[in-house]
């Protein structure tokens, strides 16, 4: 697994479209949190336990409308998709929390 950079609002539909869960990573390369908990997302990736889980990012400042459309307000902003709805939400750069959110998700 890794963690797929979603490039443009029509690569983050067709995401959704295409796998049942997705968890996406919303960022901005000026973030230090963000920075912090990239690898550690990424790692997350390459679990069993989250196989089936698909993992994308977003970076805020390159896709500003879908940040927009998405409710964005601070990074990180992690967010589960399940067959194409919004599930679930984190805000902040806590691994504790992420791996909650990412057990939830499955």
């Amino acid at each position: 697994m890794v963690v797929h950079n979603i490039q443009t609002a029509d690569d983050f539909k067709k995401a959704l479209n295409e796998n049942k869960i997705v968890m996406l990573d919303c960022f901005a390369t000026w973030c230090g949190p963000c920075k912090a908990i990239a690898p550690i997302l990424s790692n997350h990736s390459n679990e069993d336990e989250f196989k089936d889980i698909y993992f994308a990012k977003i970076d805020v400042d390159e896709l500003p409308e879908l940040s927009q459309e998405l409710g964005i307000r601070a990074m990180p902003t992690f967010m589960v998709f399940k067959d194409g709805e919004k599930a679930d939400e984190l805000v902040g750069a806590n691994p504790g929390s992420l791996v909650e959110l990412l057990r939830k998700a499955k």
